[in-house]
């Protein structure tokens, strides 16, 4: 499929599409792809949704995860892996970019864009990557005022709240405001950097509504497999940064061995082929839609030394 085929474009808004994956058995899981051709990729591997991260785009464009990015350099990636992939896309909305205007705002923009979902947090700016110490969180009411925000402007978007209480106000602290957001119109709850399997049961236990795990690496939430995470109760679980930081170890392993090697001859087995990459991006496809574009015939894989 490609974007430019309208036959094999989904009919039903995104939003509808991720609530029906919901409404199916076991845990949704989401990796993150953090462009279009990752997300094919994880198409590929037989993923049903994807997850783009505020956190990955901004390292992608060299900055860090403080809320400095705008609603629209967030939308290119939106639009651009919703496109390519054809699937539910889940969003990081970050703080909302701003007070509840801005939420509508995004929402609408985010919608335009193709997203399926999106998780807004209730830190205040400037904001920190959930893992981290010190957030500074807006009150609860406020955090509120959003949600309903986001709910009143929404067309399909599905609404998924998330908290990072847990630091600063202890597990009770983190259900109270779970459920306000609830009632403020949330469709499901993130709660956000639980450390404990004791914690993350008794949240599912008090908040009766989907849930969300985020399965960052490195992070504070124990890792374990989603299964686990499904029978604690939990029903859609997330991989953020993982395709940004096993590209980003690769290309650091790449750069070494040029500089070492004067080229990339130890590097050839670990590179996706030009073949691989023509077949993940459908030129070929591309190309059937013009005929006045000739087929590419893709060069031999010739390796150094034969």
């Amino acid at each position: 499929m490609t974007f430019l085929l309208a036959d094999d474009l989904p009919t039903e808004p995104a939003g509808i599409r991720f609530r029906k994956l919901l409404e199916q058995p076991g845990i949704l899981q989401m990796p993150g792809a953090h462009n279009a051709l990752c997300g094919l990729i994880a198409k590929r591997a037989g993923f049903p949704a994807l997850y783009l991260s505020g956190g990955a785009i901004t390292a992608s464009m060299g900055l860090p995860d403080l809320g400095v990015i705008t609603i629209e350099e967030m939308c290119f990636f939106v639009r651009t892996i919703s496109r390519a992939t054809g699937l539910p896309l889940l969003v990081d909305g970050d703080t909302g970019y701003g007070e509840a205007l801005n939420v509508m705002n995004m929402v609408r923009a985010f919608e335009d864009a193709g997203a399926a979902a999106v998780h807004i947090e209730d830190q205040i700016l400037p904001k920190k990557c959930g893992h981290l110490n010190d957030k500074k969180l807006a009150t609860p009411h406020d955090m509120a005022a959003k949600i309903a925000a986001a709910r009143k402007a929404r067309r399909h978007l599905y609404i998924i709240a998330r908290t990072d209480a847990l630091a600063s106000e202890g597990l009770d602290g983190a259900i109270a405001r779970a459920k306000l957001y609830l009632e403020a119109g949330a469709d499901a709850i993130f709660p956000e950097a639980l450390t404990s399997g004791q914690d993350i049961k008794a949240f599912s236990a008090a908040v009766k509504a989907p849930l969300m795990l985020n399965m960052t690496e490195f992070g504070r939430t124990p890792y374990l497999p989603a299964k686990q995470y499904e029978e604690m109760g939990y029903k859609m679980i997330i991989w953020p940064v993982s395709s940004l930081r096993i590209e980003g170890k690769a290309a650091s392993e790449l750069y070494a061995a040029i500089a070492k090697d004067g080229g990339t001859f130890n590097m050839l087995d670990r590179m996706m082929t030009r073949a691989e990459l023509y077949e993940t991006i459908g030129l070929h496809q591309f190309e059937a839609l013009d005929a006045s574009i000739v087929r590419t015939i893709v060069p031999p894989d010739i390796r150094p030394g034969e």
